[in-house]
């Protein structure tokens, strides 16, 4: 499987392009801020068209580029639970944030809502591109935050990686961490029920790639990831 990623100009979002190879249909996880002219260059290089942005939950950070990257023909795929985050996903930024973006940017951040949104829930299987992708709903985030899973992994790993699936865990899961559950919508609880019954579920072989920061194994992060310990 093709895999290219690149981070977000602000937060460090990781967005990652998946396709069967060049020249073929591919699918955006979270596309973030900024990443718009860095993703057209991309797709332009290995000669890929957009069939599907995969959203692995609806921050600002990860949905942002969402509407021009879909350009009204792709599209949006989200859990129901958060598909209410994208009718305004700036409005969860305070001002310390906006200054931020404006400094960064020059201008004020504006949001329009794609035009093309799919509801996607718990178990479901999405074959997108040419690829499947299985649906796990991991509230604790947010409400509606999932991971992508896949049988495929990306080309050129080296062998001693022994990975035999990949699993996008969007901030549900990162390597040596997870994702913070202080923020509106977010739910302790539940996180702790998503990581017990969801993440620690996954195989050692699973390839983790996060929304943030590097990428792990299921058999690194169980081994040391204090988060996981004694659930």
């Amino acid at each position: 499987m093709l895999t290219a990623s690149f981070p977000a100009t602000i937060f460090g979002t990781n967005c990652y392009v998946l396709a069967p190879g060049q020249g073929e249909e591919c699918v955006i996880v979270d596309p973030g801020i900024g990443v718009v002219d860095t993703l057209r260059d991309a797709l332009a290089e290995l000669r890929l068209r957009p069939a599907a942005v995969l959203l692995t939950h609806g921050h600002v950070d990860h949905v942002y580029s969402v509407t021009p990257v879909c350009a009204g023909t792709t599209a949006a795929y989200i859990h129901g639970e958060d598909r209410y985050r994208l009718k305004d996903p700036i409005g969860s930024l305070g001002p310390q944030l906006v200054g931020m973006f404006e400094q960064q940017f020059g201008k004020a951040p504006t949001w329009s809502e794609p035009t093309d949104v799919v509801e996607i829930r718990n178990h479901e299987t999405l074959e997108l591109a040419g690829m499947t992708f299985d649906v796990r709903h991991t509230p604790g985030h947010t409400e509606g935050s999932v991971l992508f899973g896949m049988e495929q992994v990306p080309d050129g790993l080296p062998a001693e990686a022994e990975v035999t699936s990949t699993q996008l865990t969007g901030d549900t899961l990162f390597a040596g961490s997870i994702g913070r559950t202080d923020l509106p919508g977010g739910d302790g609880a539940a996180m702790t029920r998503s990581l017990r019954d969801v993440v620690l579920s996954l195989p050692d072989t699973a390839l983790v790639l996060p929304g943030h920061g590097p990428g792990s194994t299921m058999a690194r992060e169980r081994a040391t990831n204090p988060y996981l310990q004694n659930l």
